[in-house]
């Protein structure tokens, strides 16, 4: 009998849901909410769950129609308990929920950055003891993995991740929201003309954005009010080589350390073009292999959410009705819920 998993993300501003069956990706659709959170410069959480609760028995059926699969045909439900915004992963979870109940199917909750390192199993099997490079606009974690489902963070952001720092930093230079697009874009025709602090350049693997970000913005606006102009490509060019290369450092480092035979990148910052250039051209010349995420995957989705669910649906991860969703989730205590 066919294992088929349907996994459901909403943690942030994409209603997703996709179907795996035995292992290979039928159905995967995501409603972006980007166009609705443009025009604020950011998401705005109430307004992410709203659209989250209008959309996402439309995804689920549009999975189904794609995978040609009826309710009553799946193994189980997977989906995102966190971390993540509080009422958009409500909307998800309580929509396993209900599918679960109706038709006795097993839940399996997944821990969405998890899902985010398992997305690269999309490209190839991994490869352990492996570093998992997590980036995005809510996270900032260096994760080893010594086998599969066993996650040891030995860094993480003390407090902006790097992708929020990334939307605060095209914000305050007018670009536009998510920022890591124009910024990557503008980068590439800069030069690294700004000198820009570089928090916690120390022997730890922990990561801080909040002065780097601080450091741009008041730099900003204390040129606009001196009359003068800022080169945005420049400062693109300056703080992205300053940020990535804040986590470039510790990354091969840690691949040093931990003497890793992977290293996989995950998150929607995975989709930087600077980061994925560097990562690749710094470890050219050695034993250590390379996974970039497809860029269909860097962004939040449900395939990942799947792809994990059915490796915790072999091992019988499963959780009963009374589950609730954790915005803090850590990625080591994905067992406990």
């Amino acid at each position: 009998m066919a294992k088929i998993i349907l996994g459901i993300e909403s943690s942030c501003d994409e209603t997703a849901v996709a179907i795996v069956k035995d292992e290979q990706l039928i159905a995967n659709i995501v409603s972006t909410q980007i166009a609705v959170h443009t025009k604020y410069g950011g998401v705005m959480p109430e307004i992410a769950s709203r659209l989250h609760a209008e959309n996402i028995s439309i995804v689920i059926k549009e999975a189904l129609d794609t995978a040609k699969v009826k309710l009553e045909d799946l193994s189980a439900i997977a989906v995102t308990r966190g971390p993540g915004l509080i009422g958009a992963l409500h909307v998800g979870i309580q929509a396993a929920k209900i599918l679960s109940l109706l038709y006795d199917k097993p839940l399996i909750p997944v821990h969405h950055l998890a899902g985010h390192i398992y997305a690269n199993e999309f490209v190839k099997p991994l490869i352990f003891p492996l570093l998992a490079i997590v980036v995005s606009g809510g996270n900032t974690e260096l994760v080893i993995m010594k086998d599969h489902l066993n996650f040891e963070i030995i860094g993480e952001t003390k407090d902006d991740a790097v992708g929020e720092c990334y939307d605060k930093v095209a914000r305050v230079m007018g670009l536009p929201y998510p920022g890591g697009i124009p910024i990557d874009k503008y980068a590439k025709e800069g030069r690294h003309t700004y000198k820009l602090p570089h928090p916690l350049n120390d022997k730890s693997y922990d990561f801080s954005y909040s002065g780097l970000k601080t450091s741009i913005i008041n730099m900003v606006h204390n040129m606009e009010q001196k009359g003068e102009t800022v080169n945005i490509p420049d400062l693109c060019c300056s703080f992205q080589e300053t940020a990535i290369g804040m986590i470039l450092d510790k990354a091969l480092r840690a691949v040093k350390e931990f003497k890793v035979k992977q290293v996989v990148l995950a998150g929607g910052v995975s989709a930087n073009s600077y980061l994925r250039e560097q990562i690749q051209s710094r470890l050219k010349n050695t034993n250590v292999d390379v996974v970039i995420p497809p860029m269909w995957c860097c962004t939040d989705n449900a395939a990942m959410i799947a792809k994990l669910g059915s490796r915790l649906y072999d091992e019988h991860l499963f959780a009963d009705l009374s589950i609730s969703v954790d915005p803090s989730w850590k990625i080591d205590d994905f067992r406990n819920f």
